[in-house]
């Protein structure tokens, strides 16, 4: 690539470094020379100190002179986090080099202040992002310097005894070290041995979180079969919990490697811990078909630097697909995973064709008339909040916020109110005899969508839950007492109050008040439906089977992920040695 930097045609420095989770957002303003192109566009890019470009930020925005741009360090585009190097922003125009940017003045002093520390493993390493200027340099090059680290001793080393070693730690590594590996090897032995073994292509569906098939995974395999396509394919199944069972006994792994290596392609409903460090054949097919429809809580890279994060490898790199309900969302998961917009499907959640089925809701709503007969003749409130908590070990709600004699009294002889908590929430609800004309625990219900049918009013806080019961068409309320803390400790993948379609109340109070009033603010609820679903119908298995096993995509996915193949081959060829 020509190198015009020395003309000095066009200039720039980088006055504004900040960040919204793990996106490094940037203002850059340049300046012409008055002979310089003025009109055509321009690419930015960091290269690194071998002259290679690593990423290629995206353009957000202009306004006059001043370049709005945004990179995901995470995952610039390639599946991969920015690399460890010594980068340096340079400004092209037409393949050219036209300048390589410094740092305003004014932003100097600031600059550290703008460096981050994304701690992971544990809090035992850390991927560093750090803005500085180099003494020597004229004038102040902005220079973005990434690493990956680990934790390092700061005081003398203590010998745990006499040989210097902790036998139960070194076991523990040794077993690590050992059992992953020959596990490793087994797979790749089973793929030689089965891989094209089947003249049928290998269908596996499979969880490492749960013991049984559900949601999205089911609809889709049900479809399949309904569509008889299981003449066809062979249709294979491995569900396993990992959280429940992390020690596997040696049948679970040969049965599971085996299903494995036989595959085509590989359904997940959530991440699969095993994925992180085996890496399977790059001629099967990975495909996420994750529960959550789109909720607030940032999960896997959304969170990154946050207790229980992803590595920066993980199993979600492995993915071909996910899906999504919409195209306008599909950047909120792509961010989850560490994978490209364009590798998110908008065919809609599988699990909803049942859910929007007619027949399916009325038989549904007369059985749960049976089941409940407090709620006839009532308005039905469901109390649905998420956890507390950091895992599954440790979930809980905590129930002496909830006031129950004065919601008890709210509800006179109009409202009932149903307390559906998070799965994982073992306590059940603190429900005293005398309220329970009123109110009910309905935790062991199955399934949560089912109980949609009959709500009048949704209590949530950070579920994804609003997804499904948005599309009721019903009003909404958000409990969120703990708003500021929940967003440093979890975080949020979008601007909570701005997104939650509701009105958001921070007290028990400003809940019941908000029922008394009727006060919902029930437009957000038309608005986030049609932000959230490009399909309201029951085919989105069909999507899920057409699209991707049938390999059916739509020219418009195929256009995206063709622009994105684009641009990584272009960072492959770009030659910006001077």
């Amino acid at each position: 690539m020509e190198n015009l930097i020395d003309k000095r045609q066009i200039t720039a420095r980088v006055t504004k470094i900040t960040w919204e989770r793990i996106w490094l957002h940037l203002e850059v303003e340049v300046a012409y020379a008055e002979d310089a192109d003025k009109d055509s566009g321009l690419a930015f890019y960091l290269i690194n100190g071998l002259f290679e470009p690593k990423a290629k930020l995206k353009v957000t925005g202009v306004d006059g002179n001043t370049y709005k741009l945004k990179l995901n360090i995470t995952n610039p585009g390639t599946g991969l986090c920015l690399p460890q190097g010594t980068y340096s922003l340079v400004i092209c125009q037409n393949k050219r080099q036209m300048a390589k940017a410094e740092i305003a003045e004014s932003l100097v002093k600031d600059m550290s202040n703008a460096s981050r520390n994304f701690l992971y493993g544990g809090r035992a390493k850390v991927y560093s992002v750090t803005f500085y200027v180099t003494e020597g340099d004229e004038g102040l090059p902005f220079i973005m310097y990434v690493l990956a680290g680990g934790r390092t001793g700061i005081s003398a080393p203590v010998a745990h005894n006499k040989k210097g070693f902790h036998p139960k730690e070194e076991l523990k590594k040794q077993y690590s070290k050992v059992n992953k590996p020959f596990k490793v090897d087994l797979y790749w032995k089973y793929r030689k041995k089965y891989k094209n073994k089947s003249k049928k292509t290998v269908i596996l569906f499979m969880s490492e979180q749960s013991t049984s098939i559900s949601t999205n995974l089911k609809a889709v395999k049900d479809r399949m079969i309904a569509r008889g396509m299981d003449k066809d394919y062979v249709i294979l199944e491995s569900y396993r919990s990992s959280v429940t069972t992390p020690r596997m006994g040696l049948q679970s792994w040969l049965d599971t490697l085996k299903k494995m290596a036989m595959a085509d392609f590989i359904f997940l409903d959530d991440h699969a811990p095993l994925l992180d460090w085996l890496i399977v054949d790059k001629d099967t097919t990975i495909i996420q078909l994750w529960h959550a429809g789109a909720g607030f809580k940032a999960s896997g890279y959304s969170r990154w630097g946050h207790i229980g994060c992803p590595a920066p490898y993980s199993c979600h790199r492995q993915y071909k697909y996910g899906i999504a309900g919409s195209k306008n969302i599909a950047h909120f998961f792509s961010e989850v995973w560490g994978i490209n917009d364009s590798q998110v499907l908008p065919t809609g959640m599988p699990r909803i064709d049942e859910f929007l089925d007619e027949d399916y809701r009325s038989r549904k709503t007369k059985e749960l008339y049976a089941k409940y007969p407090m709620c006839k003749n009532k308005k039905v409130i469901l109390f649905a909040p998420t956890y507390r908590g950091k895992n599954k070990a440790t979930a809980y709600y905590p129930y002496e916020l909830i006031d129950f004699e004065r919601l008890y009294e709210l509800c006179g002889d109009e409202y009932v109110v149903l307390f559906k908590m998070h799965p994982w929430v073992a306590a059940e609800v603190p429900i005293e005899e005398k309220y329970k004309d009123r109110f009910a625990d309905v935790g062991k219900y199955p399934n949560i969508n089912d109980l949609f049918y009959f709500t009048e009013l949704l209590i949530t806080d950070y579920s994804s839950n609003i997804f499904e019961y948005s599309l009721m068409r019903k009003p909404m309320l958000f409990f969120a007492f703990d708003e500021i803390q929940y967003s440093f400790s979890r975080g949020f993948h979008r601007a909570y109050e701005e997104s939650a379609p509701g009105k958001v109340c921070h007290t028990f109070d400003e809940v019941l008040r908000a029922i008394v009033e009727k006060d919902f603010e029930y437009p957000k609820v038309e608005e986030y439906v049609e932000k959230h679903f490009d399909y309201i119908d029951s085919h989105a298995s069909d999507r899920v089977i057409d699209w991707i096993i049938l390999g059916q995509l739509p020219d418009s996915v195929k256009k995206d992920l063709a622009e994105d193949a684009a641009i990584n081959k272009e960072l492959e060829t770009l030659d910006f040695k001077p």
